[in-house]
């Protein structure tokens, strides 16, 4: 397809639909062009981990030893998706699991030391991968979409 045609689409696409619905001006539909985006730009400057696996270290730095459940929950995980990042990264090193002293039934996760070197080492390109990501908004722009995103989150 031509370049032209393209933007002939694009043009069309614009149009008035008869019920006044299009696709492209949905909250979900915008939303995940801009997860797109995002991961994208993860994915350029960080190769070796998904964001989820990057979310669970970051996460696990800044709580410290947690349960496998209660970190899911921190970092908007599913139990079934939160296990199989958990284990990826125990594969890797970088997370260590253990029984609770108390509750053995519950599995409790924390960095190893080199966990703790990658995740400290990768914070900066994180927060580049934001700037980067957020780059088309001007800074009240930006800080402006987090609240919002967040109150609806």
């Amino acid at each position: 397809m031509s370049r032209d045609e393209n933007v002939l689409k694009l043009v069309a696409a614009d149009e008035p639909v008869p019920d006044g619905y299009r696709l492209q001006d949905q909250i979900g539909f915008i939303l995940r062009r801009a997860h797109q985006r995002h991961v994208a730009i993860f994915a350029a400057r960080i190769a070796d981990l998904t964001p989820p696996q990057f979310a669970a270290l970051a996460r696990l730095r800044d709580a410290g030893e947690t349960s496998q459940n209660q970190l899911g929950t921190l970092i908007a995980m599913d139990a079934a998706t939160v296990k199989g990042v958990i284990d990826r990264l125990s594969a890797r090193g970088l997370v260590e699991l253990g029984k609770h002293d108390a509750d053995k039934r519950r599995l409790m996760v924390r960095l190893t030391d080199e966990g703790r070197r990658v995740v400290e080492e990768l914070i900066p390109q994180a927060e580049k991968i934001t700037a980067e990501t957020l780059a088309p908004l001007s800074a009240r722009e930006a800080a402006t979409l987090v609240r919002l995103l967040a109150r609806i989150a």
